[in-house]
């Protein structure tokens, strides 16, 4: 009878665990990395922009989901992406956050990203983008407004849906919910300046957390 109480109350334990491990994966917070394959140096942004963004969100305690256009997954070099998401599956209500590096600005005709942009933003939360990635917040009209960070200025006869923005410059810009970068790794390489990697990613984390 001792032995049966005593596999009851491991039994009992276990089933506590898992319910507590269910419920930790439930509360996970989720951030949409949207990216596409056409970087002029997709191995480089892959590694030091995609991977860094992915790897911080991650050690601070989110679930990164990568959407690509066709949703096929992408192998270059010593980088492998299998589990991949087609955008025109994603629901945005699913996350906390969004963040569009520069490796999006090569489909910057995306009408799927541009209202999911749209809709986070009406919806109150944080997206980031760098450099080439922040023309979907202009094309979705969230620069109303507000500051943005470019690696250089706009021509808006060439961008006209920049008009309305203020620009601020290259360095991460935070303007409520709308956070931004104007330098990439391809960028800082080409010219010698900072990467925003990092602090567009932290500054991100931070603007979430704020939420809960």
């Amino acid at each position: 009878m001792k032995k049966l109480r005593l596999s009851s109350s491991i039994l009992s334990l276990l089933l506590l665990i898992g319910f507590q491990q269910i419920a930790v994966a439930e509360d996970t917070q989720k951030v949409l990395l949207f990216i596409t394959d056409g970087s002029p140096d997709l191995e480089f942004m892959m590694k030091k922009e995609v991977g860094v963004m992915k790897d911080t969100l991650e050690k601070a305690g989110f679930k990164v989901d990568i959407a690509t256009v066709s949703g096929e997954s992408i192998t270059i070099g010593s980088v492998n992406l299998n589990t991949v998401l087609r955008l025109d599956n994603v629901d945005s209500d699913d996350y906390s956050g969004f963040i569009l590096p520069c490796m999006a600005a090569d489909e910057r005709d995306v009408p799927e990203m541009v209202a999911i942009v749209k809709k986070a933003v009406e919806a109150g939360k944080p997206v980031a983008a760098q450099f080439g990635g922040v023309e979907y917040l202009a094309k979705a009209g969230v620069l109303k407004g507000k500051k943005y960070s470019l690696g250089q200025e706009v021509d808006l006869n060439i961008s006209p849906e920049f008009k309305d923005g203020i620009y601020s410059g290259t360095g991460v810009v935070q303007d409520g919910n709308i956070i931004t970068s104007g330098v990439c790794p391809y960028w800082a390489r080409e010219k010698g300046l900072k990467d925003g990697t990092p602090e567009l990613t932290q500054t991100l984390i931070e603007a979430i957390k704020a939420k809960q």
